[in-house]
């Protein structure tokens, strides 16, 4: 059992490791190019996921869909609220 919860926690580490890059990006400049439908699909199936690791009782999904809704939350409020230049 405890070699299945390090491969989640492996899974976990690899996927919110991808997503940094962006998110640290689209803070910097204030403004993303990302297609806003795949963020609201991405931010909003993270966050159905979320409900239900929690309501199934898995921290492993629990943990990496708070933090992928966070991750995409951050992008789609920047996608819809641009940080203006200058």
């Amino acid at each position: 059992m405890i070699g299945i919860e390090l491969l989640g926690w492996a899974g976990f580490g690899i996927l919110v490791a991808a997503w940094i890059p962006q998110t640290w990006e689209t803070i910097k400049e204030g403004s993303t190019s990302m297609n806003i439908a795949f963020i609201i699909m991405y931010f909003s199936s993270s966050l159905m996921l979320t409900v239900y690791s929690v309501l199934i009782d898995d921290t492993v999904f629990t943990a990496l869909n708070a933090l992928l809704t966070i991750g995409s939350g951050i992008n789609l409020y920047f996608k819809l609220f641009p940080r203006k230049k200058g």
